[in-house]
């Protein structure tokens, strides 16, 4: 592989600048993703459209200067693919027909075939892999079982999380069901885009952090780690690191760090150097710039990046972040200035 910075850090061997890459970095902050994303009629659609979700996957990889590729798809096509009715409302977002609300729906729920409910998905992480001919590693995805249920039974977004965590108070054993089959959902999904071709995988916990410190090991770590333990090894037989990113998880650090996970992602509201003394050299630490950081100045933009990389000090097992995607109104101009600062000021952090 041309530049294997980003598959190093995750096994903390040594390189010669920080990797980084960007969660959202394909999508609509890109003029070019907006015509990709009008040529294909919907969001959906495009995620469905294997030669248009590897467009899209490629997009900011011309741009910019990543480390890694991340696959263009969407954390809700399991639910879609066990016929919950996925669609989008403009302005609110994804929307499901068919909510799970009780005991009977999640025991008629069933576990999607990767191959054949996602084969879409599939097709398209076989076309990055050619695409990308060995220049970066591409990184694979899924949302975590909890994150995946809050949409499943809340219908769509929510401000309260109250229909959930009614059904997690008052059936917890329903709520271990439910996540119990999106687990196994995940984790065949998962190993799917393994055996397809990602070289990495990354597990979306959006929204651990909504839970109390008992509910979260009970409800949302422990079906992560069952995914982790699951995973299977790529068809070279090159073991596959997982990334784990709870948003609002900063409380529960160490526990996610014995969860199995070669990395733990980080959002902004804790400094990754307190992160590092905390987790010591279990795994590596991914992020963790404020995504808002990007509607600063450049300067500013290179300031931060600089202070972020001296607070995780010297060493490897650093993979260069955001604390959470790139928004919609961001300059591409200010993404580039992130990652030329990455590569320009990290490289004392690696001298040996």
């Amino acid at each position: 592989m041309k530049n294997d910075r980003f598959l190093k850090a995750l096994r903390r061997e040594p390189v010669d600048a920080t990797p980084v890459w960007l969660m959202r970095q394909a999508g609509r902050y890109l003029p070019e993703y907006r015509r990709v994303r009008e040529q294909a009629g919907s969001f959906l659609d495009l995620c469905q459209n294997p030669e248009l979700a590897c467009e899209v996957t490629m997009q900011p990889l011309r741009r910019f200067d990543l480390d890694a590729a991340i696959l263009f798809s969407d954390i809700l096509t399991i639910p879609e693919a066990m016929g919950l009715g996925l669609h989008f409302i403009t302005g609110e977002g994804p929307n499901f027909h068919h909510p799970v609300r009780d005991v009977a729906a999640i025991d008629n729920l069933g576990v999607p075939d990767p191959e054949d409910d996602l084969g879409y998905v599939m097709d398209a992480v076989r076309l990055i892999r050619r695409e990308l001919d060995g220049s970066v590693p591409l990184i694979g995805f899924a949302g975590s079982p909890w994150t995946l249920a809050t949409y499943m039974v809340e219908g769509g977004p929510s401000k309260d999380y109250r229909r959930i965590k009614a059904l997690l108070y008052n059936e917890p054993a329903a709520m271990e069901r439910l996540l119990g089959k999106v687990a196994d959902a995940v984790a065949a999904y998962l190993n799917a885009q393994i055996a397809a071709g990602a070289q990495a995988v990354q597990i979306f916990d959006t929204w651990g952090g909504v839970l109390t410190p008992s509910a979260y090991r009970r409800f949302s770590l422990a079906f992560m780690e069952r995914i982790v333990a699951g995973l299977r090894p790529a068809p070279d037989g090159e073991r596959v690191p997982a990334i784990l990113f709870t948003k609002g998880g900063g409380p529960w650090l160490e526990a996610i760090a014995d969860s199995g996970c070669d990395a733990v992602g980080l959002d902004w509201t804790i400094e990754i150097g307190e992160a590092r003394r905390r987790v010591g050299e279990r795994v590596a630490l991914q992020g963790n710039l404020d995504p808002a950081m990007l509607y600063a100045r450049p300067e500013t933009i290179r300031e931060a990046v600089g202070g972020i990389l001296a607070d995780y000090g010297h060493g490897p097992g650093h993979i260069f972040n955001l604390g959470h995607g790139v928004t919609p109104e961001v300059n591409p101009d200010h993404v580039a200035a992130l990652v030329d600062a990455v590569h320009e000021l990290s490289p004392p952090y690696h001298a040996t």
